[in-house]
């Protein structure tokens, strides 16, 4: 059980304690006074002990945690217990207008405003203000809806208490009818106090957010970076908790890992902006304007599952030419591939129109994993011999020759150095040339792998 649960359970068995010592105070002075509206307020501290009763019960049945039957937890109890005290609440008044309005039209009653009353009624005030004073600052530090109840509850006990000792204090200097006005303007109190209750807690029953949570949730999720716009929000108090969904649009180009963390930076964001809030964050991809046929296309091709690469677009007389190599598997039969590339073409005409023009071109998909082994040292030193003596057109200080052989030949990586200021392009174009050379002095070579590295040093650089 947390500190915030004992308090709360404390504090309801305190208000009970409480409540039975006021209401057995309440009826003895009110039958030796013959006081409508001390008898009022005595049937008013029995509906207290009961309710407080029912409250204790209802905080810890709130405090249970979440299972299989109860999946957002058993919060509802308490609102569950408050309405049942306003029901309460609204039956004590009738009874007390009715039979005010039988004494101050049929009945005669003799008043005796005596001082086990009045100090019944005095008492009854502190200890109601203390009770009010510190049940207030529990429930709102737990957001118990029970013990919410009971503080207005207890409040109208004061005003209750405060009216009843009025109409002592009139029947004392012989206003004997005052008793009975007090004892209905003490069950109109009630009544008031009763249907501001029951508001409260119809609303924490109908599931209606608390006031201004959407606002302060739509505007912290707005705030995350990466989040377009909030589609859906729904929010339901439960307890001290509010709990919901959110759906949140983001842009449809972004990966898994992207959305994820997105996901969880809202999260965050509106734990702060609204705490004690948990929602389920749910994004929607959405199309943003400023995409591009390449992220467009290999959007596409992602959600079909195809590896592309080597993708051009051209706009030929009004329309979009695109090319791109797939990888497919390369035991697999020319018709399953042809379907693969096929489809992905059907999708990108649906994407960017019919009269859109695609081609691929497919090839087999390099093995991701191959078992092998450091070949032998002459070899791997004339083949670097070999990636030194081919490097031409700014490729300089081939470095980090490694070779290994493997069941589909050998694989060969290894790093160099050009100019920082010369283009990609023109950087790969020499590798590739300096490849080629390579491979034609070693046929055994099934890959290359080249990783160029800038110059580092200004006089290197001057010097190319």
């Amino acid at each position: 059980m947390d500190q915030s649960q004992r308090i709360k359970e404390r504090a309801a068995l305190a208000s009970i304690a409480a409540s039975a010592l006021l209401t057995l105070a309440k009826f003895t002075a009110a039958l030796f006074s013959g006081s409508l509206a001390l008898l009022s307020e005595a049937g008013n501290n029995l509906v207290d002990t009961g309710m407080s009763f029912i409250a204790f019960q209802a905080v810890r049945v709130a405090g249970k945690p979440a299972d299989a039957e109860h999946n957002y937890g058993h919060g509802k109890v308490e609102a569950l217990a408050a309405l049942i005290e306003t029901a309460f609440l609204f039956a004590l008044a009738a009874f007390v207008v009715v039979e005010a309005a039988l004494r101050l039209t049929h009945r005669s009653v003799k008043i005796d405003a005596n001082a086990l009353a009045f100090g019944v009624l005095i008492v009854s005030l502190v200890v109601d203000t203390a009770r009010v004073y510190l049940l207030s600052r529990i429930a709102r530090e737990t957001k118990s809806e029970a013990l919410a109840a009971e503080v207005v509850n207890f409040v109208s006990d004061i005003v209750g208490s405060s009216i009843a000792l009025l109409g002592l204090v009139a029947a004392r200097f012989g206003f004997m009818q005052g008793d009975a006005i007090a004892a209905i303007a003490v069950a109109i109190y009630i009544a008031i106090a009763g249907y501001r209750l029951a508001r409260r807690t119809i609303d924490t029953l109908m599931d209606a957010a608390p006031q201004g949570a959407a606002a302060r949730v739509r505007t912290a999720a707005l705030g995350v970076p990466g989040v377009i716009a909030v589609e859906n929000l729904r929010l339901r108090p439960v307890g001290a908790q509010v709990l919901g969904d959110i759906a949140i649009s983001v842009p449809r180009t972004l990966s898994q890992d992207e959305v994820t963390a997105i996901k969880g930076n809202v999260g965050a964001a509106i734990a702060t902006a609204q705490p004690e809030t948990e929602l389920t964050v749910e994004t929607i991809p959405v199309a943003l304007n400023d995409e591009t046929v390449i992220e467009r296309l290999l959007l596409i091709a992602a959600r079909r599952h195809i590896a592309i690469h080597h993708v051009i677009v051209q706009q030929v007389c009004g329309k979009i030419a695109l090319s791109c190599d797939i990888e497919v598997d390369g035991a697999m039969p020319l018709g399953q591939a042809h379907s693969i590339a096929s489809g992905l073409e059907a999708e990108a005409r649906k994407e960017f129109g019919p009269e859109t023009e695609i081609d691929t071109h497919i090839e087999p998909l390099e093995p991701r994993e191959l078992a092998g082994q450091d070949a032998p040292e002459d070899v791997r030193a004339a083949i670097a011999n070999a990636l030194s003596g081919a490097a031409t057109d700014g490729i300089r200080d081939v470095h980090d020759v490694r070779v290994r052989e493997t069941a589909a030949g050998l694989v060969v990586n290894y790093h160099c150095r050009a100019n920082p200021r010369t283009s990609v392009a023109e950087v790969h174009r020499a590798v590739d040339k300096m490849e080629h050379e390579v491979r034609q002095q070693f046929s055994a070579i099934s890959r290359l792998v080249g990783h160029a590295e800038p110059l580092r040093l200004s006089e290197d650089i001057a010097g190319v």
